[in-house]
């Protein structure tokens, strides 16, 4: 029975590290990850408000609650990272010719939005600064609408 539990556990806890197959399976789901994304933007923000309401604060459970914000805070820009890079990255955009100008400029295009969320979503962990919150909303718009006009989605906000 303990051996099912280890199991059992080991499989669980690879859908967690998992965020998708690189089977290629085809099943592709563009909208959840955005909305994933808006998620996790609008959790790092209620994670700074947290953290400035709680970093005055010196008795023993608020300084508990400081440090547990800071963890949430933390591990939401690593997701947000980890869905721009394995599902996004490795999986959805496709390089392309040269010789096609319009799509080789949506395609690096794509990339510098990804490197760009990539550093704001870094510097939420080093900071807690809104500046790096609103600069996401705003280049995750840019790269939804551009990645939805280069794959043949239409998209509104």
């Amino acid at each position: 029975m303990r051996g099912i539990a280890v199991v059992a556990g080991l499989l669980l806890g690879m859908g967690v590290l998992s965020a998708h197959c690189e089977i290629p399976c085809g099943i592709y789901h563009d909208e959840l990850r955005f909305q994933m994304l808006e998620e996790h933007i609008t959790t790092m923000e209620k994670s700074i408000d947290m953290i400035k309401k709680l970093n005055d604060k010196t008795d023993a459970l608020s300084r508990n609650q400081l440090v547990r914000w800071i963890n949430n805070k933390d591990k939401h820009a690593t997701e947000f990272q980890h869905i721009l890079w394995q599902y996004f990255l490795t999986q959805r955009i496709k390089p392309v010719s040269k010789k096609d100008a319009k799509k080789y400029r949506n395609y690096r295009e794509l990339l510098e939005l990804v490197h760009l969320m990539t550093f704001h979503a870094m510097k939420v962990k080093q900071t807690v600064d809104y500046d790096h919150t609103s600069s996401l909303r705003k280049l995750l718009n840019r790269f939804q609408d551009l990645y939805m006009e280069t794959y043949g989605h239409k998209h509104k906000h």
